[in-house]
């Protein structure tokens, strides 16, 4: 990494802001710094930096919306934006991710972590858009998330950049992590951590993509895939198994690298989502990223936060879609944060033998 890269520090808190810039700075970094979302912008818009730190809390805007309107502009939504939040603050990484964060770093701030988390967000960021970038092209994603009017426009004119559409669309949204990223950061040099996550990661989008599935967010211990049909059933089938084949890979990388094993955990959930497909162009290149928005979400990233190490986690309504397909085993009935009713909460353990 370039000593020269330049990292934008953001929070109100100064305490935080001289500790982010003396550990950044000897990390040999240069920093800059803004107590507010609106400063934060405006030097943004005055000079682009390589990276954002940026807290949750501030008075004003929030995190949250600063980071939306960095993503929702053409000059700076390709800048990796690294939002902080509170230890477990699990609703803080749902609503980052609804806002384009590239990543998410723990407070109080562990040193390691924090240099794990910059190299990942602007190395693995990188290597990852390229990674999709080859898997996806254009006239597979219009076809599945944009409707006719804006394939038309499109095709008018493909150096449109930003084109953007979201729509009701019935989805299955898988949420794959790391098990212990921090204990992981802090036990292996930063090279071994790159090539970990860069090697099972390649391995899985490879996985997704053979599939049919799609990419939303990735961050640097996880990401969220997007699983569509006209069959709600039969993408429901689709993602359980694409799930399933993650962690049989991840066993098989595993005995590759016994040395440094890595584990995950997995979150599913299938339902109606408010769903969203967008193109980026900027001076990193095209870039397509997704969202899906709503208690669908929601309940999908509760069910991974839930799920142990090696375990894929379901919902009733994928349950209920999944017929007599797959072992399942019931966990069961969990109240989970900001859902209003307690979830019953299942276990697949892998395919039964009617199928």
């Amino acid at each position: 990494m370039s000593e020269r890269s330049r990292i934008l520090i953001v929070d109100d808190e100064p305490f935080n802001v001289d500790y982010l810039e003396q550990e950044l700075e000897d990390l040999g970094y240069k920093t800059v710094s803004a107590r507010s979302g609106l400063e934060a912008l405006a030097k943004v818009a005055a000079e682009a930096p390589d990276l954002i730190l940026l807290d949750v809390t501030m008075p004003g805007m929030d995190g949250f919306t600063v980071c939306r309107r960095l993503k929702e502009q053409e000059e700076t939504q390709l800048i990796p934006v690294v939002i902080m939040t509170a230890l477990g603050a699990r609703e803080d990484r749902i609503k980052g991710i609804e806002a384009g964060a590239d990543d998410f770093l723990t407070k109080p701030v562990n040193q390691r972590e924090l240099l794990a988390r910059i190299r990942t967000a602007m190395k693995m960021k990188q290597a990852m858009d390229r990674k999709v970038g080859e898997l996806h092209q254009l006239k597979a994603h219009f076809a599945k998330f944009v409707p006719e009017t804006v394939k038309r426009l499109a095709a008018a004119s493909p150096e449109t950049s930003g084109l953007t559409e979201k729509r009701e669309q019935d989805v299955s949204v898988l949420f794959v992590d790391i098990s212990g990223y921090t204990r992981l950061s802090e036990e292996l040099s930063l090279e071994q951590l790159d090539m970990l996550v860069e090697r099972y990661f390649s391995v899985f989008l490879d996985h997704i993509n053979a599939a049919g599935g799609d990419i939303c967010e990735i961050a640097g211990d996880g990401f969220m895939a997007i699983f569509a049909d006209p069959d709600p059933q039969r993408h429901a089938i689709n993602a359980v198994d694409t799930a399933l084949a993650l962690l049989a890979a991840t066993e098989t990388l595993n005995r590759e690298n016994c040395e440094l094993p890595l584990a995950i955990h997995l979150g599913l959930n299938c339902g109606v989502a408010l769903v969203g497909s967008t193109r980026f162009e900027g001076v990193r290149g095209t870039r397509w990223t997704f969202t899906a928005n709503g208690p669908v979400t929601n309940l999908a990233a509760r069910l991974a936060d839930c799920s142990d190490a090696g375990q894929l986690v379901v919902g009733p309504e994928t349950v209920r879609r999944l017929g007599n397909r797959y072992h399942l085993e019931k966990i069961g009935r969990k109240r989970l944060k900001n859902i209003a009713q307690p979830v019953d909460i299942y276990r697949v353990l892998g395919p039964s033998s009617q199928t």
